[in-house]
């Protein structure tokens, strides 16, 4: 059943793929997030925000539950997608970064800069109602490939570089964490429900951590 879900789910993604886009199929199921419930993430992981200024990983959270996504700037595939319904769903859950939750989103391509961080940022602080308090509370992190993999490790996220195509290969979804930094919750996918994501960050403002959410393979690439 395992194996199914995870054929389908590459399979929807991949119809469309250029033929010059070379990594091997064998390989996708490496690609599925590898789930840590509990973790302690390595707060201390420093970075760049969006303003330019140095900061790190446990800053940036802010003493809150957070919603912890991985992308890159430059993707042209899922990660608007991801970073847009998790947008929403904080929206809809009547969730407000910067007082209920932060959203920090770090990208895994050092070349994405913090010019591309601060429109990420600004575009999606825009989108709630007090915009000035949302952006204390929405963060787009760039780093060294050494700190990001550090931070990627601890989250189960792997991520592989297509040289032909330029784009990563990468599992869909995000991490929801306690306000200390610990891995509370696993939501895979897209478009994730407003209902589970509120209920997602009342858990982990409670410490609470939940099992590993049922394997899905849902890919960025293509």
């Amino acid at each position: 059943m395992i194996r199914t879900l995870v054929i389908a789910a590459v399979s929807a993604l991949f119809i469309a793929a250029p033929a010059a886009a070379r990594i091997d199929a064998n390989s996708f199921s490496g690609l599925a997030f590898r789930q840590h419930p509990g973790a302690q993430l390595p707060i201390g992981t420093r970075f760049m925000d969006e303003t330019g200024r140095a900061t790190t990983l446990g800053a940036s959270m802010g003493g809150r539950p957070s919603v912890l996504v991985l992308e890159y700037l430059r993707c042209q595939n899922l990660c608007s997608l991801v970073l847009a319904g998790t947008v929403s769903a904080i929206q809809r859950g009547q969730l407000l970064p910067g007082k209920d939750i932060n959203l920090v989103a770090v990208s895994i391509d050092p070349r994405d800069t913090t010019n591309d961080a601060a429109k990420l940022s600004a575009m999606y602080s825009r989108r709630f109602a007090d915009a000035s308090l949302a952006a204390q509370g929405i963060h787009f992190l760039t780093g060294s490939p050494a700190e990001v993999r550090k931070l990627a490790d601890a989250v189960g996220f792997p991520f592989k570089l297509d040289r032909q195509s330029d784009q990563y290969a990468h599992p869909a979804g995000f991490v929801v964490t306690t306000s200390d930094g610990r891995i509370s919750r696993y939501m895979l996918g897209l478009n994730p429900p407003a209902a589970g994501l509120r209920e997602a960050v009342a858990e982990a403002r409670r410490g609470a951590v939940t099992p590993a959410a049922h394997p899905l393979l849902l890919l960025c690439f293509g």
